[in-house]
């Protein structure tokens, strides 16, 4: 997945998730007052969906993904599990549609390089990805926005 590999990767992991939180704020601006799912519109892009999977006061875990269809079939990837920590403002990936989360990879806590390098490389794959939806211009309608204008 990356071919990055800092030296410090654990200051750089750091880094990345406080960028990512930014990024996400960037392209999801309503993100922290959303209760169950939005979309994001591009023109001639994919759709990107956001769905709201559990919330506390200073967290929120969502699903981003692309919203495809081929054959009929409705197909949601990446699929990335994320964290956002409001109070800290950081954004962390959990899992993508590949890989299973991070806690089910690597059960041996002695082994914290090989879950350092499992965390980069999905928080990196993030970063890039967050790169390109923002440079493709989304807009996003949440549900209620949806209902209100339908009335």
């Amino acid at each position: 997945m990356s071919k990055v590999s800092p030296l410090n990767k654990s200051f750089c992991l750091q880094t990345v998730c406080e960028g990512n939180y930014k990024k996400i704020i960037r392209l999801i601006p309503g993100l922290r007052y959303l209760s169950s799912s939005a979309q994001g519109f591009s023109q001639g892009k994919p759709m990107l969906h956001v769905q709201i999977l559990e919330q506390t006061p200073y967290t929120k875990t969502i699903q981003l993904s692309h919203f495809f269809t081929e054959d009929s079939t409705l197909l949601l990837e990446p699929a990335v599990k994320i964290r956002v920590y409001f109070d800290v403002c950081i954004a962390e990936v959990l899992r993508d549609y590949k890989r299973v989360e991070v806690a089910s990879a690597i059960t041996d806590i002695r082994r914290s390089k090989d879950i350092m390098d499992y965390k980069w490389r999905l928080n990196y794959f993030l970063e890039k990805w967050l790169d390109h939806c923002l440079k493709t211009d989304y807009t996003f309608i949440d549900d209620v926005q949806e209902l209100v204008a339908e009335a």
